[in-house]
């Protein structure tokens, strides 16, 4: 069976999980186009020039051992597009900062759901979208407990 060679494209979104994992944040910095940006959907922010790296800084303070597993790979070649199914492991071991506060750590472990649109243009990031299912996130470090005191009836 042939194997198709893997796209620059795939090659550059696979560097990006790999200075993520080792917390190389001017390594994923270098790798976004002057006027890219990394949109946290979850979050609603949007994250330019060297801010990209934050939402890494974040979750590498709330999840130490923080590890990408990349499940699927989609590559769309004729729109410069990459898309990966992937899942976010690691153990709640610090803060996490949230809009308004933080939360602090539960020591659970996380096992959540993601999907990251990557679109690339002359050979580095231009968007980068991350569909973290946050409810599953928050729900796994206990952040949800309490939901219904927030709940009208």
């Amino acid at each position: 069976m042939k194997t198709k060679a893997m796209s620059t494209n795939e090659k550059i979104v696979r560097e990006a999980y790999r200075t993520a994992e080792i917390k190389d944040m001017n390594g994923f910095i270098s790798l976004f186009a002057d006027d890219g940006y990394f949109w946290d959907v979850s979050a609603g922010i949007k994250y330019y020039r060297n801010d990209v790296a934050k939402p890494l800084e974040v979750y590498a303070e709330a999840f130490p051992d923080m590890h990408r597993e990349l499940l699927k790979f989609f590559i769309k070649e004729d729109e410069n597009a990459v898309i990966v199914e992937l899942s976010l492991n690691g153990t709640h071991k610090g803060p996490l900062a949230v809009a308004g506060g933080t939360i602090p750590p539960s020591n659970n472990v996380i096992n959540a759901p993601c999907c990251d649109v990557w679109y690339l243009e002359n050979g580095k990031i231009k968007k980068f979208h991350c569909y973290t299912a946050a409810t599953i996130l928050l729900g796994q470090i206990g952040a949800l407990t309490n939901l219904s005191a927030a709940i009208k009836k």
